[in-house]
C-alpha cells in the first residue's frame, strides 16, 4: 500500500480508472451515424461492388507448365486477389452491420430519457448481435 503523502491529491487518486460500462450514449447521434453509414454504403460502395467482382473474377490464361516462376507468381496472384474480394465483401457487411447496431439501439432507447439509460455496455450488446466482436467498436478508447 503506497502512504498517504505519497499519494497525491484525492481528487486525481481514481484518474485512469474510469468504469467505461457508464459512459452514457448519444443516442441522437448515433441516429445520426446509423442512417449516414447505411447511406454511404448503399450510395458510394454498392454500385461499385459489381465491377470490382467482374475485375476479380476475371480468369487468367494458364502458363506453359516449364515456366514455374509464373506459375507460382499466378497462384500467390489469385490468392491475394480471393482475399482481397472477401476484405471488399467484408467492408460492405461489416459497415452495414455497424450501421444497423446504431439504428437498434437508437430505436431501443428513443425516449425522452434515452440519454440516461443507453450506456456503453449496450452499445456493445447490439454490436455483437450483428456479428461485430466489442473488441472492434472501440471500447474503452473514449
Amino acid at each position: 500500500m503506497i502512504p498517504e503523502e505519497d499519494r497525491g491529491p484525492a481528487w486525481l487518486r481514481d484518474y485512469g480508472y474510469a468504469d467505461f460500462s457508464q459512459i452514457e450514449a448519444d443516442i441522437q447521434a448515433m441516429e445520426q451515424f446509423a442512417t449516414k453509414l447505411s447511406a454511404n454504403v448503399k450510395d458510394s460502395y454498392a454500385p461499385h461492388l459489381s465491377p470490382v467482382t467482374d475485375a476479380m473474377s476475371t480468369k487468367l490464361p494458364d502458363p506453359p507448365s516449364e515456366f514455374i516462376e509464373l506459375l507460382t507468381f499466378l497462384f500467390v496472384h489469385h490468392e491475394a486477389a480471393d482475399v482481397a474480394h472477401q476484405n471488399v465483401y467484408n467492408y460492405a457487411n461489416g459497415t452495414q452491420g455497424f450501421a444497423t447496431a446504431a439504428e437498434d439501439i437508437s430505436k431501443t432507447y428513443s425516449g425522452s430519457d434515452a440519454f440516461a439509460h443507453a450506456k456503453v455496455r449496450d452499445v456493445d450488446k447490439a454490436f455483437e448481435q450483428v456479428g461485430i466482436p466489442s473488441d472492434q467498436t472501440g471500447e474503452g478508447a473514449a
